[in-house]
């Protein structure tokens, strides 16, 4: 029988828009500017785990859905949910547009910045839910601790930058994106789509697993205790293997996302 849980091994990673403000999720005793930092699973997980802190805006950008993404990268698509775990007072994630647009109008808007004014801001919360299908046109701002769950997919198109000296990808944005009009797009866990399955565990005490059919990840947002007899904290993300055996989770107070691949 498979092990009842693995601890997964985490690579940080710096952003100029990063965060020096990562616990209790990463100890930053440097004080260095995290923008990422990526949990990897087995290959029985075709899903990407990241926590993002952010202290400026990262860039406009939408991601291909599956056939595109094959068809030009020879990669899966990249559907993608965000879960807020910090907020500043004026934090805010960009979700869509607020009205529907020709590709020659974003593609003016896009290279002059007016894309910021046709964005569908939302105030971004502590506890909120975001559900970012591939072909979303998206931003997220500044001042935000998050969980991202994804496709394990690298592949993003940047539509604005803000100045900043990177490349833009506007051909392959503009015949991607979804220029019809996004009128909300604050949702609730769990979160159910084609490619994963995302809710939320709170333990006060003790939790008892059941044997999963498919393997699952454990992603540690609040609180300290253990997972199988192994020791755990926040910022941490476990698997558990198909088939493997029950395992418990004991702790006074904590709160986990647990996600699966579809």
């Amino acid at each position: 029988m498979p092990r009842a849980s693995q601890k997964l091994a985490s690579t940080v990673h710096e952003k100029i828009w990063g965060s020096p403000n990562t616990e209790p999720w990463h100890r930053n005793p440097q004080r260095r500017k995290i923008g990422e930092i990526w949990f990897s699973a087995s290959d029985s997980v075709p899903l990407l785990v990241k926590l993002l802190f952010t202290s400026d805006n990262l860039s406009v950008q939408v991601h291909p859905g599956d056939a595109y993404a094959r068809k030009h990268h020879n990669s899966r698509g990249k559907t993608e949910m965000w879960h807020i775990l910090r907020a500043e007072p004026e934090a805010r994630i960009a979700l869509g547009l607020r009205e529907q647009v020709s590709p020659e109008r974003l593609r003016k808007a896009a290279l002059s910045g007016e894309i910021m004014e046709l964005l569908n801001w939302i105030p971004a919360r502590r506890g909120d839910t975001f559900f970012v299908p591939a072909g979303t046109i998206h931003a997220i701002g500044g001042g935000l601790a998050l969980c991202e769950i994804q496709q394990h997919s690298d592949v993003t198109y940047r539509l604005h930058d803000y100045g900043r000296p990177r490349e833009l990808h506007l051909d392959h944005a503009l015949a991607v994106s979804d220029l019809k009009p996004v009128t909300s797009g604050l949702g609730r866990l769990p979160v159910e789509c084609t490619y994963f399955r995302t809710e939320r565990l709170s333990v006060n005490g003790s939790w008892i697993s059941e044997s999963p059919a498919r393997n699952t990840l454990y992603i540690a947002l609040e609180g300290t205790g253990s997972l199988a007899g192994e020791p755990f904290q926040a910022g941490e993300a476990w698997e558990s293997a198909a088939g493997s055996a029950p395992f418990e989770i004991v702790s006074e107070s904590a709160a986990f996302l647990v996600t699966a691949p579809l």
